[in-house]
């Protein structure tokens, strides 16, 4: 039996509280589709090609980590974002997105999605937006070279990252936060960890990394974030016995 929209969004709302954030975008349902809701499909932005390939599964419901509406966008419906919505009505596509929600869940966000991914244990939390910490402190279950970390990451992230640090430097502690979280270099230098994992990079951070002695990992915004959104989507399918896919549109950043 397909579930309701309003059931599913209700869901949503409880699990993951976006009321509690003032973000940079709308959270929850951003473009509204079909009344019943039998095939989910995730991804971690709604570009075009995912909408495509959603639309063309038979999905009822696209739930993404990037949506649209951002703080300080052009809000007019032109253009691309124009041929986006189109096609999500066309399709009678409903689109959810949650940003910070999904980022900061304490089981199946983004953080916690990653830092078990890459064996992290957690012991805290870092990374001040807002009035709550929006990243994640930790140990390795066993200590390892930044050489070794390397390796690690490109395993299990199927990708290279950018390290910034000496190959033979051991790591035991960990900051980290996914997408574009480069700015929080200095808060993980106070929290005194031995690397900080997170998506992007920009050109002050290598600097900063190399006259602290921080080991800094850039693994992809992309790839860090892919792991949130299946989590959210693996839950809603048992939780409604939805039929759920996960599309991985390539990003190299």
């Amino acid at each position: 039996m397909p579930a309701t929209r309003k059931a599913i969004e209700s869901e949503l709302r409880s699990l993951l509280r976006p009321e509690q954030f003032n973000d940079y975008c709308p959270n929850g349902l951003q473009v509204e589709g079909t009344e019943q809701i039998g095939k989910l499909v995730s991804g971690v932005t709604a570009c075009q090609e995912l909408i495509d390939r959603a639309v063309a599964t038979g999905a009822d419901m696209l739930l993404v980590h990037h949506g649209y509406f951002w703080k300080g966008e052009d809000p007019t419906i032109t253009g691309i974002k124009r041929s986006r919505i189109q096609a999500l009505l066309a399709g009678k596509l409903n689109l959810f997105a949650y940003h910070l929600p999904l980022d900061v869940h304490p089981e199946l966000g983004n953080n916690a999605q990653l830092g078990r991914l890459l064996g992290l244990r957690v012991t805290g939390e870092f990374a001040a937006y807002q009035g709550r910490n929006v990243g994640l402190l930790g140990e390795f279950t066993e200590p390892m070279t930044v050489g070794a970390l390397h390796n690690l990451v490109t395993d299990r992230l199927n990708r290279k990252p950018l390290i910034i640090g000496k190959e033979s430097a051991k790591l035991r502690t960990a900051a980290w936060c996914t997408g574009a979280a480069q700015g929080y270099i200095g808060e993980a230098i106070d929290a005194g960890v031995d690397v900080f994992i997170t998506g992007e990079v920009s050109e002050p951070t290598v600097h900063i990394a190399r006259e602290t002695g921080l080991c800094f990992v850039s693994a992809g915004h992309h790839a860090t974030e892919r792991y949130g959104v299946q989590a959210v989507g693996n839950y809603l399918a048992d939780r409604f016995q939805l039929q759920h896919e996960f599309f991985d549109i390539d990003n190299p950043v």
